[in-house]
């Protein structure tokens, strides 16, 4: 099954993988699939308050 989802590592203290793992058993979702929620809930709160953020470009740096 071909996919376009970008693959990384990821570490957590164990106390949040526990957590996340019980939540995500919860709402039936695997773990991966639970992070990329969260994910995606943080970047449209994000979103709302400071526009849309621009995929192709670096956030600026002063």
């Amino acid at each position: 099954m071909a996919t376009d989802k970008k693959a990384f590592t990821m570490r957590m203290q164990d106390e949040n993988f526990q957590k996340i793992k019980y939540i995500s058993s919860y709402n039936k979702r695997s773990i991966a699939m639970q992070i990329e929620f969260l994910i995606e809930q943080c970047a449209n709160s994000f979103e709302k308050e400071h526009g849309k953020i621009p995929l192709e470009n670096s956030p600026a740096t002063d």
